[in-house]
């Protein structure tokens, strides 16, 4: 008797906590499929998720209802996060180049107060990153699910001065120093 009044305040205190990752949807299409009776809809959403600590993913959640979609979109970004490496000043490294699917995206390190310039779902993926100033643009495609692709293949690409010094086997000084 104790033990499930036990289990019951446990899982009503797990309920309410709220939890440590932001959700936002990117783009919420409306498909059709032509089947033997007719048409058949369903919904597809693009949702990027993040704790703004230098973590984030991008899923995509297809479901009949708008409802469904999103939470099957939850699902599907939170099995695709990487992790990001951001500087003191909350921006990224170097300047690097991602693609995904026919999107180029160009996301490059920024000064202290100049926030996130950058448009649609490349913000978005940067805002839930943890990244507070950076530079971005978009080449190429203007599909949103391309582009918030490309912008997680960039930040998953970049590395630390810490990384770059221990491949090459040196000390990080050394690096600055010519």
């Amino acid at each position: 008797m104790a033990e499930q009044r036990e289990r019951r305040r446990n899982k009503k205190s797990r309920e309410e906590q709220p939890s440590e990752w932001q959700e936002r949807v990117i783009q919420i299409r409306r498909v059709t499929k032509v089947v033997k009776g007719g048409k058949k809809l369903s919904f597809r959403a693009v949702v990027v998720v993040g704790n703004e600590r230098g973590q984030v993913g991008v899923g995509v959640g297809k479901a009949n209802d708008v409802i469904g979609a999103v939470r099957k979109g939850v699902v599907d970004g939170k099995k695709h996060l990487i992790d990001v490496p951001l500087t003191n000043g909350l921006s990224v490294p170097h300047p690097m180049r991602g693609g995904g699917g026919g999107a180029t995206v160009l996301v490059m390190p920024a000064a202290p107060g100049t926030g996130v310039i950058a448009g649609g779902a490349v913000r978005t993926v940067l805002e839930l990153a943890g990244v507070r100033n950076s530079l971005a643009k978009q080449l190429g495609s203007s599909n949103p699910l391309n582009n918030a692709r490309a912008t997680v293949d960039a930040l998953r690409r970049m590395r630390t001065f810490e990384q770059v010094a221990q491949d090459r086997d040196i000390d990080v000084r050394r690096l600055f120093s010519k």
